[in-house]
């Protein structure tokens, strides 16, 4: 694969997607013609305000375009291949405001698209004659108001975005190196936490520094809320306060991950606060990293994910175990699903456009709760990006409730679990590229002890 750099001065590869979709398509419906519909995400103005909301791009859109425009609409003729993108036209009063926009002639050399017409002309597009009157493919809740499809025989409104969900699985060349540039941005900013850790005051001065670190780099959005959690607050799996002061606590969570032209990282870390582990946090931090890194081996085109997650459980079990945490038979305690009450997420997820990307197909309502929460079930295809972001956590809302019931509790010492709320919970992640004998781990920033506390003690 050649540099990340060298990849993204070309177009995103916007007419490649459309023809993976519409292969999807034609594999559920042979017979499939006519036209695929798409709407971009429109400008909103905040509530009770002349001000308009902050703008994120819709992600069928943005897959079928690469166009972060808002207000733009796009057409792609099945019979033909030809796409067309309809962007705004010029707005004497908003060039006041807002200066020129994008005009067709620019938009036409940025994106990967046939056709450039203005938005005022998507009518009368649709009003045109359809060759065999085929079918107009759209999204449910995505069509304006005033947009018509009566030229058209069949209208579906479900196989588009299923195709689309689909299609994101696999990322190309192009997605990949976007990913990459996310994590290479989001590692400085993570780098910058780590050497600011120990002289900081509360958790909301390290989240300032990752989003400066982050936008001063290339990437002006996130890609999901950060969490900065310091102490016991680590144990809230999406802990959204970020703003608790440090002092007195041993270990700081930080998962936070800057987004490159619509494309997520997610990268989380846990080191100690002081640039030292205290005997305990040490204890779980050396468990969490050995089951990111033996979970990690075992990726390559075609493992079931719930074997993988599940492998992420025994060695917790192994690890609660050898601390005393946990007591009894590794097989019953496993079977008994207690190791739940320590890590109650799935091990990972699709990462692609979104945080939680598309085509997982989870089953929260799994009646077994070891796999409720797994976000990905089934076999991982090559070219798929996956979390794994093992953790153990203390939470007393969780854990007490096992406490209770006899069926978990002769599993867990009290007395030895008591000596580890103050950890609140480890949690280590990367993206992980799956090939087809193996893998590609996309995500730099450190995770080694020594390393980690080089970079907080300044050595």
């Amino acid at each position: 694969m050649a540099d990340v750099d060298s990849i993204l001065a070309g177009k995103y590869p916007a007419k490649d997607h459309a023809k993976r979709v519409v292969e999807y398509i034609k594999n559920k419906k042979p017979d499939a013609t006519g036209v695929l519909y798409l709407e971009g995400q429109k400008t909103r103005m905040i509530e009770d305000n002349d001000g308009e909301a902050p703008f994120r791009q819709r992600r069928y859109f943005y897959y079928l375009t690469g166009c972060e425009l808002p207000d733009a609409y796009y057409t792609y003729d099945i019979a033909t291949g030809k796409s067309t993108l309809f962007i705004p036209p010029v707005d004497a009063e908003s060039v006041i405001w807002s200066g020129l926009p994008l005009s067709e002639n620019e938009a036409l050399s940025l994106y990967d698209i046939d056709h450039v017409q203005t938005t005022d002309q998507v009518g009368a597009y649709l009003a045109k004659p359809q060759d065999g009157k085929g079918t107009v493919w759209a999204i449910a809740d995505q069509v304006s108001d005033h947009i018509t499809f009566l030229q058209f025989e069949n209208k579906d409104l479900t196989l588009l975005k299923e195709a689309i969900e689909e299609s994101r699985v696999i990322k190309d060349e192009y997605e990949i190196a976007l990913t990459k540039k996310a994590n290479e941005i989001s590692t400085i900013a993570h780098t910058a936490v780590l050497k600011a850790v120990k002289h900081a005051k509360n958790e909301q001065e390290l989240l300032a520094l990752f989003l400066q670190k982050c936008i001063a780099n290339g990437s002006r959005e996130q890609a999901y809320g950060s969490i900065v959690a310091a102490g016991t607050a680590a144990a809230t799996l999406h802990y959204v306060k970020n703003n608790q002061p440090l002092e007195g606590k041993l270990n700081l969570l930080l998962d936070a991950g800057g987004e490159y032209n619509c494309y997520a990282s997610d990268i989380t870390r846990t080191f100690p606060i002081s640039g030292k582990f205290s005997p305990e946090s040490r204890a779980i931090y050396d468990i969490v990293l050995k089951m990111q890194l033996d979970t990690i081996e075992l990726l390559k085109e075609g493992v079931l994910w719930d074997d993988v997650h599940l492998t992420a459980h025994k060695i917790a079990i192994d690890g609660l175990l050898a601390l005393g945490i946990l007591k009894g038979d590794r097989e019953e305690i496993l079977n008994s699903r207690t190791s739940v009450a320590f890590l109650p997420h799935g091990l990972g997820h699709y990462l692609g456009m979104d945080t939680h990307d598309t085509g997982g197909h989870a089953n929260y309502s799994d009646k077994d709760t070891i796999f409720r929460y797994l976000r990905v079930r089934g076999n991982l295809p090559a070219g798929s990006i996956i979390t794994v972001e093992p953790g153990i956590y203390f939470c007393k809302f969780i854990i007490d409730p096992y406490l209770k019931d006899p069926k978990h509790s002769k599993y867990i010492d009290v007395d030895v679990l008591n000596k580890f709320w103050e950890v609140g919970g480890v949690r280590i992640e990367d993206n992980i590229l799956i090939t087809k004998d193996g893998y590609e781990n996309l995500t730099t920033a450190v995770k080694g002890v020594d390393e980690m506390l080089g970079l907080i003690n300044g050595s």
